[in-house]
């Protein structure tokens, strides 16, 4: 009981926090624009997350006419349950499911939202949101093999799946002073696997009006929307955990926190869209190789250092 009530609670303050996530992101957006955002609804526009939370789930729900129905609704609503689901590797300083193998599960449940996004895609039956669903397939699965060979780096490390050991490990010095170049590579590869700009072609709005989402409405896209704002706040999570020191129980690691999505919010206010090539080339050809030789660069260092204690 303990458990479930623990994980409900800190999936309400996860929802608050994409609320006012979207909120600092209008706000940002606009001051970058050199406008106000939002500032009218209740004190300096705080409540405007819900008021368009309200908005969005009570209009009416259209269903394309020759879209695979089950699929096409079921769809965000498995989006939504993955990027919550996320963020039940999330240790706690309480009783919570703080598993050993954390970083696995972070990698399958992550993995498997490329597949939401597929069928939300194919079963619109529509031309523009297939073609958004197929770049954001190609997309996600290129980076995530990067992803995952900077990942294993940090790994070596620590030689752990735990999340909570690299609070550890990073007590005297964070990661990335340690790892700087892999630290930006990381940074990169999360915008791609977010699908956020300047790596947004899932939702090329000059190209293909909206994307993958483009016949979703009211309910589905707000839970789209969600799922995307989930998934920022939790890679910016794992970004601060990875290499800016980890300490869940300090204030300054949600400070890190907000100053990461904001970085987030950021590229998006200052960076044109790639070139889908060139977002190719980049990881397949720039971080790939870069990572490989990395990974047995920190392999022979944790093998070195294992021999020498022996």
């Amino acid at each position: 009981m303990l458990i479930i009530f623990s994980s409900v609670i800190m999936l309400i303050c996860v929802l608050v926090g994409i609320a006012y996530l979207t909120l600092l992101e209008r706000k940002v957006l606009g001051y970058i624009q050199i406008r106000k955002g939002p500032n009218k609804v209740g004190f300096l526009g705080l409540v405007q997350p819900f008021s368009d939370a309200i908005k969005l789930f009570s209009k009416e729900q259209t269903f394309p006419l020759m879209s695979n129905f089950n699929l096409y609704y079921l769809s965000p609503v498995m989006n939504l349950f993955l990027a919550l689901l996320l963020w039940m590797c999330i240790p706690f300083f309480t009783i919570n499911l703080n598993f050993s193998l954390s970083f696995l599960f972070f990698l399958s449940i992550s993995s498997l939202s490329v597949y939401t996004i597929m069928l939300a895609g194919w079963s619109s039956n529509s031309n523009y949101s297939l073609l958004g669903s197929l770049r954001s397939v190609a997309q996600t699965i290129s980076y995530e093999v990067s992803l995952i060979l900077i990942l294993m780096s940090f790994l070596f490390l620590i030689l752990s799946l735990n999340i909570i050991d690299l609070m550890v490990y990073q007590e005297y010095i964070w990661f990335f002073f340690m790892l700087f170049p892999l630290c930006l590579m990381w940074l990169v590869s999360s915008l791609a696997e977010t699908n956020r700009t300047p790596f947004d072609f899932a939702e090329g709005e000059s190209e293909l009006v909206s994307g993958f989402n483009v016949e979703y409405s009211s309910g589905g896209f707000a839970m789209i929307f969600l799922a995307e704002y989930g998934n920022i706040l939790f890679m910016s999570m794992m970004c601060c955990f990875l290499f800016l020191g980890s300490n869940l129980f300090s204030f300054m690691f949600f400070i890190k926190l907000t100053f990461v999505s904001f970085f987030w919010i950021w590229v998006r206010g200052t960076l044109p869209r790639f070139r889908y090539d060139k977002l190719m080339y980049l990881a397949w050809k720039s971080y790939l190789p870069v990572a490989l030789n990395y990974l047995l660069f920190f392999y022979s260092l944790k093998l070195s250092i294992f021999i020498l204690f022996i």
